[in-house]
């Protein structure tokens, strides 16, 4: 479903990702691991083009999109949530989902969203800036659903989220790709979290993939090892 082989990405003449390569099978999870600053971000924001390639393809159920805007991909089948959320403070829960459908072919907020996420019904009339930090990613996960993606791009979404709600996360997301059998990337620093989400799982350090397992075979030992400082 998501195809990249040998990506580039630059700022300016530093190269930040260093001919990436990796796979992820519809109805599958892939978890990408690592530290601040080895190029998770950079990554996913390269996949969704928000940031351009120097070099390398990015292929979406077989049609390439490497050169596409943003808002292209999106009708494609990508969906992003970018690191902090990023929703619209001002907005209600359910204009920020409204947000989502710009770019959608039916303007209505698909039934199963409030039903995968219900404190986003209960609180659809309050601000996206009075919610909680695990609320509003929720928010955040529904407002990239509601194109009816066949790709879904998380970038970090237990950062700063308490543990308990971490965990509702990872349920919310398993139940997403039940429901809607599409491909997840996500990327993480905290194990248990990926652990609980993941089919596969690549550890990226200094802009390159060092490290690959599936679910059988991974290693959490040494997952830390490259996670710790």
């Amino acid at each position: 479903m998501l195809n990249v082989s040998d990506l580039v990405v630059s700022y300016g003449q530093s190269q930040a990702i260093h001919g990436v390569s990796f796979e992820a099978r519809k109805n599958e999870t892939v978890a990408v691991m690592g530290r601040n600053g080895m190029g998770k971000t950079t990554l996913f924001k390269a996949l969704m083009g928000v940031l351009p390639t120097k070099s390398g393809q990015v292929q979406i159920d077989g049609a390439d999109i490497s050169k596409e805007e943003s808002y292209r991909r999106v009708a494609k089948g990508v969906a992003y949530v970018p690191q902090g959320r990023m929703i619209f403070p001002t907005l209600t829960v359910q204009e920020n989902l409204e947000t989502g459908l710009e770019n959608a072919k039916v303007k209505e907020i698909p039934e199963d969203i409030y039903a995968m996420f219900p404190v986003l019904f209960d609180m659809r009339k309050r601000k996206g800036g009075n919610l909680s930090g695990g609320q509003q990613q929720q928010l955040a996960i529904g407002r990239a659903l509601v194109t009816n993606p066949k790709v879904l791009l998380l970038d970090e979404p237990t950062e700063g989220i308490q543990p308990s709600i971490i965990k509702d996360i990872a349920k919310a997301l398993n139940d997403i790709r039940k429901l809607r059998e599409i491909t997840i990337v996500v990327s993480e620093q905290v194990l248990s979290f990926a652990l609980e989400v993941a089919d596969r799982m690549f550890v990226i350090e200094g802009g390159r993939f060092v490290h690959e397992a599936a679910r059988a075979d991974i290693d959490p030992a040494r997952i830390k090892q490259y996670l710790s400082v």
